[in-house]
């Protein structure tokens, strides 16, 4: 890992870091001391990307995914285990182990994806160079909870080609 990154605290289904499930584009802003987002992505669901390595995605006005930068994002740990910037060779083996001791619920999503849908997490590769690194998504609990949202894309696809 490159320097120390800020930690944030997961509460599964209600809030990772400073931010809770359910706010409003102006209350993540105040939440992430920021004037306004780096940059805004209109699509199925907004998209705002903030300083850090911070990208957060709106239904219906309403905060429902945090996505996390391998490198730059804050770190936020599953039982103390580091979950952004790892080996994915290592990290999906953790997320597995973890998922059968503590009885978690697992998903794989089209683009290949682990989750453990009970604590709204999503673990997506980012590229960085030649490496591949994990990624972090937050989910609100009804984005991971049914097949229906895995299999229909209702996440957000960062970084996949867009149908034609």
């Amino acid at each position: 890992m490159h320097g120390e990154r800020e930690r944030w605290e997961l509460l599964p289904g209600l809030s990772v870091g400073p931010l809770r499930f359910g706010m409003s584009q102006a209350d993540v802003a105040e939440a992430l001391q920021a004037s306004e987002p780096l940059r805004r992505v209109d699509g199925p669901y907004a998209q705002e990307d903030f300083a850090d390595g911070v990208k957060v995605f709106y239904e219906e006005g309403k905060m429902a995914c945090v996505a996390l930068d391998a490198v730059t994002g804050p770190q936020v740990l599953l039982a103390g285990f580091a979950l952004a910037g790892r080996d994915p060779e290592e990290a999906y083996p953790y997320l597995l182990a973890h998922a059968a001791e503590h009885g978690n619920c697992l998903a794989y999503t089209p683009d290949e994806s682990l989750a453990l849908t009970d604590l709204g997490l999503l673990l997506r590769v980012q590229q960085i160079g030649d490496v591949l690194l994990s990624r972090p998504l937050f989910v609100m609990e009804d984005w991971l909870e049914s097949e229906y949202y895995c299999a229909r894309g209702h996440l957000p696809l960062e970084g996949t080609p867009a149908a034609h």
